[in-house]
């Protein structure tokens, strides 16, 4: 790559996260953050090697920028702005966006042909995937420039070629939540069990063969026969449904708050949060090695 380095703005959960995941392999990382709390809950997580600064002018110098700051359009699109007027013009710029518009996103810019999405997905240190997402003017130089940082990385980057909301992962993602949460409210089976088959049918094959790979697998004509009378009954929802929104209403936030569509003591959330990552690491290892073909 340079050895310039690359600066991160945010040290929340994945700011952190890819300020370690850079750190790892050697890249120079200054992680930014104007709350002093954040950077010192990061400063003892991290490894040595990463620098901390509050202001942005500490990403001067850097070759890349990555925002991690929290899904607000109005906060990204002034941020970057703010950044465009203090990098060099070479740098390229980056928003973690989980689904925000990238095209949004870099309206104010005056140099767009830099600006690029990188959307990890959680925990960033262990899930390979990289949505790698073009705004409309994003040059292939750009782009390229990305790619190569993230192979180095380890990661396995997919370039999104239209900028979409929800990108590729969150639309399928929330696409399959909708519905699960759809046959929670209508009594159809309980939380469990929709998880249940979730992890013990999907789950297991979508870790081998994608959606569409195992369309192909059944018979396409087998997926028209179906779909012809299962799409009609499926859940369409273009709001957010009412179990879902009973659960925000009432504080049920998940396990950050104790409680969602299961209980969450916070020392049963903690040790459900070890054994998770853990599965999660062991099974990508698993997936990249030659036994999993």
């Amino acid at each position: 790559m340079t050895s310039a380095p690359v600066a991160i703005i945010g040290a929340g959960t994945m700011g952190a996260a890819i300020a370690a995941l850079l750190a790892a392999a050697d890249q120079q990382v200054i992680l930014i953050d104007p709350q002093p709390q954040a950077l010192l809950k990061a400063q003892a997580a991290l490894p040595q090697g990463v620098a901390f600064a509050s202001e942005l002018a500490a990403a001067k110098t850097a070759w890349l920028v990555i925002e991690a700051v929290p899904e607000n359009l109005a906060l990204k699109e002034r941020l970057f702005k703010e950044l465009e007027a203090v990098v060099n013009p070479e740098c390229i710029l980056a928003t973690n966006t989980s689904g925000l518009s990238v095209n949004a996103i870099g309206a104010g810019l005056k140099g767009p042909q830099r600006f690029v999405g990188m959307h990890f997905f959680t925990p960033a240190d262990i899930i390979p995937l990289v949505e790698v997402i073009r705004h409309d003017q994003t040059t292939q130089a750009t782009v390229d420039a990305v790619l190569a940082l993230l192979t180095t990385l380890g990661k396995k980057p997919v370039v999104v070629q239209k900028d979409i909301a929800g990108f590729i992962g969150n639309r399928l993602q929330h696409a399959l939540a909708r519905e699960a949460m759809s046959l929670l409210e209508k009594g159809i089976a309980s939380a469990e069990d929709i998880d249940f088959v979730a992890r013990w049918a999907l789950g297991v094959r979508l870790a081998i063969t994608g959606p569409l790979e195992q369309r192909d697998v059944n018979g396409l004509d087998v997926h028209h026969a179906i779909a012809s009378y299962l799409y009609s009954d499926l859940e369409n929802a273009t709001a957010p449904l009412a179990v879902l929104q009973d659960k925000v209403a009432k504080g049920e936030l998940g396990v950050k708050a104790g409680q969602g569509f299961y209980p969450w003591p916070e020392e049963q959330a903690a040790d459900a949060a070890k054994r998770r990552n853990a599965s999660l690491a062991e099974l990508v290892s698993w997936l990249q090695s030659p036994a999993a073909g």
